[in-house]
């Protein structure tokens, strides 16, 4: 066989063994993309995303003065300190402030002396309806209890309580709406003159909350 006809066959062989081995190595594998990241909420226009809130925050305690009563007690039974909320600066009509706290229970609910002390005036007046003034042994204090349905029975002026004894029930007599009994409860820095109907308001909220938790 001749030089080129050689050179023709090695060619055309090596032309088909390429073929073969093209066709046997197979499909490209496919490459799978990358998993879809979970999509993330957009902000609103403006700002960032607000978090979801389930439930309002606790009404915040305010710090306690350095000259105030100590050891007070819940002045109505069965109501824990949790439920208490601050209405102390509250807005009322004719411009007033609260000046108290409101302790929403069930009528006929048992009030209870906060502390030791004396019944200085049982008194009805328009607005708390039916009320008691308590004053302290030392005189410094006074603690008012306003809307009560009634007082405990043979209650009267001047007679000495002690804590948590039973002094009246939860009412809404004067302007407190029937549909909504509660105790109105004021803690009052009383003058040197001690009289019940004059007095400097502070705020009882911590004072009934601090160190109590739930009774």
């Amino acid at each position: 066989m001749r030089l080129s006809q050689l050179i023709v066959l090695g060619v055309v062989l090596g032309l088909g063994v390429g073929w073969w081995l093209r066709r046997d190595a197979g499909e490209p594998v496919a490459v799978a993309p990358p998993a879809a990241q979970p999509a993330v909420a957009a902000a609103p226009p403006g700002g960032a995303a607000t978090p979801r809130v389930d439930a309002p925050a606790p009404t915040a305690v305010p710090p306690l003065a350095a000259d105030v009563p100590a050891g007070l007690l819940l002045p109505v039974q069965g109501i824990p300190a949790s439920q208490l909320r601050d209405t102390f600066t509250d807005a009322r009509s004719e411009g007033r402030v609260h000046d108290a706290i409101d302790i929403m229970a069930d009528a006929g609910t048992p009030v209870l002396a906060v502390a030791d002390g004396t019944v200085e005036k049982l008194f009805d007046s328009k607005r708390g309806g039916l009320t008691i003034y308590q004053f302290e042994p030392s005189g410094r204090w006074c603690y008012y209890y306003a809307h009560l349905q009634r007082y405990a029975d043979g209650l009267a002026e001047k007679q000495v309580i002690t804590r948590g004894e039973v002094i009246g029930y939860v009412g809404s007599t004067g302007n407190a709406s029937a549909e909504a009994p509660h105790l109105h409860f004021e803690v009052h820095v009383l003058g040197s003159e001690k009289q019940w109907w004059k007095g400097e308001s502070i705020n009882p909220y911590p004072l009934l909350v601090a160190k109590q938790g739930d009774r």
